[in-house]
């Protein structure tokens, strides 16, 4: 889930330089899609551990070294409805948030202030929010194909085209050694328009009976940010932590 957290990047932070393909496969030759997502599952515990928890809580810092910005970060998720609440705290820029209750989708930021997202970015937002992405569920990710063998973040990866039921297409990245993902590519809409983000995941750990990527560094529109997280636990949050704030209720009719 905590990979799913797109939007919430595009507020603050290009896609990668592009990097040279490992030796190529033929279609033959290459695993499919399903048998490396399943791979993945496997490598972090297995779909039962994934589909254990209800609910994740996780605490960390979102850094933008560039700019030389760092600030305390908070993520929640939750399962039935999916729900997804991230915040953080940007040294000048101030207190940066975004959630989707399971039916409304909005962000807040001091540059922004209160907004409602509607349309695709609200389908998008929606999607984003599913707690067991790990997953990639059929009914949400109806088609999934491999599409080559290459170089990600200097290791060899499979690249996996991912097709969601709302028409986007991301590409996953899983690493050919471990089988965990290593990244992906995710293309959204957001109030600036069409943005294309890409995120290098690593530092995995266990937490409990689930593997955790602790460490994501995100790229958009030419500015990186990472993301430490330091804590994660599950099934230990509240419905009310998803209650969106009153200056978003407001805007709610």
């Amino acid at each position: 889930m905590f990979l799913r957290v797109a939007t919430l990047a595009a507020l603050l932070v290009a896609p990668l330089y592009a990097q040279a393909p490992a030796k190529a496969e033929t279609a033959s030759e290459l695993p499919d899609a399903r048998e490396i997502i399943n791979r993945h599952v496997k490598a972090i515990g297995g779909r039962d551990a994934v589909l254990a928890h209800k609910s994740m809580h996780a605490t960390g810092t979102l850094s933008i070294p560039s700019q030389g910005m760092s600030g305390p970060m908070e993520i929640f998720g939750a399962a039935n409805p999916d729900r997804v609440l991230v915040k953080t705290t940007v040294t000048g820029i101030g207190e940066i948030a975004e959630g989707f209750d399971g039916s409304h989708g909005w962000s807040m930021s001091p540059m922004t202030g209160p907004m409602l997202k509607v349309g695709k970015e609200l389908s998008q937002t929606k999607l984003d929010a599913d707690f067991y992405s790990e997953l990639r569920d059929p009914q949400k990710y109806p088609y999934v194909k491999t599409v080559e063998k290459t170089a990600f973040d200097g290791r060899p990866c499979y690249k996996v085209s991912i097709k969601r039921i709302d028409g986007v297409e991301d590409f996953d990245f899983y690493d050919v050694a471990t089988g965990l993902r290593a990244g992906s590519i995710n293309t959204r809409e957001s109030p600036m328009g069409t943005l294309t983000m890409t995120s290098i995941e690593g530092d995995y750990k266990r937490v409990g009976k689930l593997t955790q990527a602790m460490a994501v560094t995100q790229q958009v529109m030419g500015v990186e940010q990472k993301i430490t997280l330091s804590t994660v636990e599950y099934d230990n949050v509240a419905a009310s932590a998803f209650e969106p704030p009153a200056a978003i209720k407001a805007l709610i009719k």
